[in-house]
């Protein structure tokens, strides 16, 4: 059964009595407004501010039913009866290359993982490049060959693209936009309107690897630890989950902004609440020192090979056991449930006993980390 608001949080010492209900009260109200008279960093980092320019400026030009979803890729439907998931994304990271991974390989895994999450099998990819005057034609070969690489591991196939070239000092030598087709097999549905109280969160593995360790790459931390990004395509891992738990309700990987910022996505759109459980969440404890001297929540740390799942209990069990059968999900985890109240509110559940309300994600502690 459902608990009700008072009894989540009233026991946490942040909330005294009689101010619960006021403050949860007041997270609902809080949308996102874009006040701002110019683009910041923020505005980039997929949390409370990007969700404001997105709003009041391209939903605003370019509203209609399918983008009103605003998922990672756009569910189209054909008149032959099929359907198909299209998804773009631009790839910025500073460095190009950093332990585990490189440009290329991110531009692959992250529209093919879009496309996985919208519970399509990716197909098709194209690419879009922007060139500094002067950069090494030595070093984009070996990022085009990453590209390749990856694309061959995810079984999707670079089909058309787009070359430009820009002064010097004008790019940051190479950005790479991608689109992404995939095809939705019959009868698959997932979306948030289907979630319900009671569903249980599944997390496919540990948070932050990927913010940490393009972090800890730029050198400008006197910081030394082995972490490594998680870039990877899920694809595989997400027909494994589908497989064996079929009425799964919703997925999304949890890029910029982590974990804690897709879940107040999630809470936003079904009008339910998320209930995490900070013990269940798992965090490599490389990655959890260096988020602690960084003064970061590891919630709100990016990844680029992990994602989200939310399924019906009663196939809970069978879902995380698939996950953790193969090599990507090891160490999935059910990381939570979905209640009635607090309505469109994230909360977790210390180890303590306590709570504490997560927000979206504010400011931009990570910059440049896809």
């Amino acid at each position: 059964m459902a608990k009700s608001a008072n009894e989540y949080l009233a026991s946490g010492p942040r909330f005294g009595e009689g101010e619960v209900i006021e403050r949860i009260e007041s997270f609902r109200r809080r949308r996102p407004r874009l006040l701002d008279d110019h683009v910041t960093l923020a505005h980039g980092a997929g949390g409370k501010a990007s969700a404001a320019l997105v709003d009041a400026v391209f939903m605003e030009a370019f509203r209609n039913p399918l983008l009103e979803s605003l998922g990672d890729g756009a569910v189209i439907d054909l008149p032959g009866g099929q359907r198909l998931a299209v998804s773009t994304d631009s790839f910025v990271v500073q460095p190009r290359r950093f332990p585990g991974g490189s440009i290329g390989e991110l531009a692959v895994h992250g529209t093919c993982n879009d496309l996985a999450v919208a519970g399509a099998v990716p197909q098709w990819v194209s690419a879009a490049f922007v060139l500094e005057e002067g950069f090494a034609i030595a070093e984009l070969k070996e990022i085009v060959a990453d590209m390749a690489a990856a694309a061959e591991a995810s079984g999707v196939q670079i089909v058309t693209g787009d070359t430009k070239v820009v002064p010097n000092g004008a790019a940051d030598g190479l950005f790479i936009t991608t689109t992404g087709v995939g095809v939705i097999p019959e009868g698959r549905q997932l979306s948030a309107a289907s979630v319900r109280p009671g569903d249980k969160a599944l997390l496919s593995g540990s948070m932050g690897d990927h913010g940490m360790a393009v972090m800890l790459a730029r050198g400008d931390l006197a910081i030394e630890a082995d972490i490594h990004s998680d870039t990877a395509s899920v694809s595989p891992l997400v027909e494994s989950l589908l497989a064996a738990a079929p009425s799964t309700r919703w997925l999304r990987d949890p890029t910029r902004g982590g974990v804690g910022t897709v879940c107040n996505e999630l809470a936003q759109a079904c009008g339910l609440g998320v209930l995490l459980e900070e013990d269940r969440l798992p965090v490599q404890p490389m990655v959890s020192g260096a988020c602690e001297l960084l003064g970061i929540d590891p919630l709100y740390v990016a990844n680029e090979g992990k994602f989200i799942a939310v399924v019906a209990p009663d196939e809970a069990e069978a879902g995380l056991a698939a996950l953790r059968s193969h090599p990507l999900g090891a160490e999935a985890a059910e990381v939570g449930e979905i209640v009635a109240e607090p309505a469109e509110t994230v909360v977790v559940r210390t180890g303590f006993g306590g709570t504490r309300i997560v927000d979206m994600l504010v400011g931009d502690p990570l910059p440049r980390i896809c």
